[in-house]
């Protein structure tokens, strides 16, 4: 594998686990988290599959724009679905569905290629690839 050449760190720190606290050392984010009701939490706060959600979006988002070529992503979405699951007792997995809108494109294929494109050279795309089952969809 070849070495990772650092270009920008981010921080966080988390106390209490999945009904604490995360920041980033910068305090760009300082707030409370909670498991989601559907897992049996309190709910009402954010959650790390939400956080995962956002990062994933925004990091496809600027994949995007980086092979979009001619292609304008005006009113463009990314949409990224972050799944928790488990594989059986005590054995938790995530998934991931990523639906994107280039309402410029083409046509439906034309943006699918772009999606493609796009998951290739993702940061997110590459760290889960081969991890955990990711789907790219363009939708109109």
């Amino acid at each position: 594998m070849e070495k990772l050449i650092v270009d920008y760190t981010a921080v966080a720190v988390n106390t209490g686990g999945r009904k604490g606290h995360v920041r980033t050392e910068d305090g760009m984010l300082d707030f409370d988290v909670a498991m989601p009701k559907e897992i049996g939490g309190e709910g009402g706060k954010t959650n790390p599959e939400q956080l995962f959600a956002a990062g994933y979006a925004a990091c496809f988002g600027g994949a995007l724009a980086a092979v979009a070529g001619t292609t304008s992503l005006k009113d463009s979405e990314i949409k990224v679905k972050a799944h928790l699951g488990h594989y059986g007792p005590g054995s938790f997995g995530l998934g991931v569905d990523i639906e994107v809108k280039i309402p410029m494109a083409a046509s439906l294929e034309e943006a699918q290629k772009l999606v493609d494109a796009a998951h290739q050279v993702c940061p997110y795309s590459k760290a889960t690839r081969g991890n955990i089952e990711v789907t790219a969809t363009a939708v109109a």
